[in-house]
């Protein structure tokens, strides 16, 4: 992935952090009634996390951290490195274990915990990316 794919996927996360914005500025009850939005703010989380996983993929390849032996150990070998600190790892395996519910649906989704993650969590995502391109870009 060219250093150009690189900020298109940064570009990608904001364009679904703003997306993700625009359907869950609305009441709770509102949007667990509203399918569409449901739908849409689903979709772009879990967009918006695939893009911070392709950028931690990106960053592991090119500076040939070694080998990842799982999607969580991508954000463990960027934090061994110095990239990103304990806190930003963990939150970001936390986004990653919340990707692969939605993707694969593990269980029954939560519709308040996805209300919830839309507005406390996506700002990690936001910060992921801001150091890969302060320190990449």
């Amino acid at each position: 992935m060219p250093r150009n794919t690189l900020w298109a996927k940064i570009s990608a996360l904001e364009f679904h952090q703003e997306r993700i914005k625009e359907k869950r500025n609305v009441p709770l009850e509102t949007f667990l009634k509203d399918l569409d939005r449901q739908e849409s703010v689903l979709f772009n989380l879990q967009m918006a996390v695939q893009n911070c996983i392709d950028m931690a993929a990106y960053i592991v390849s090119e500076q040939q951290m070694g080998l990842a032996g799982s999607t969580n150990e991508l954000f463990y070998l960027l934090e061994e490195r110095g990239i990103i600190d304990p806190e930003m790892t963990e939150r970001m395996v936390r986004a990653v274990g919340f990707r692969n519910f939605l993707v694969h649906e593990y269980g029954k989704i939560d519709l308040e915990i996805v209300f919830r993650a839309a507005h406390e969590n996506l700002d990690d995502l936001m910060l992921f990316s801001i150091i890969v391109a302060e320190r990449f870009g």
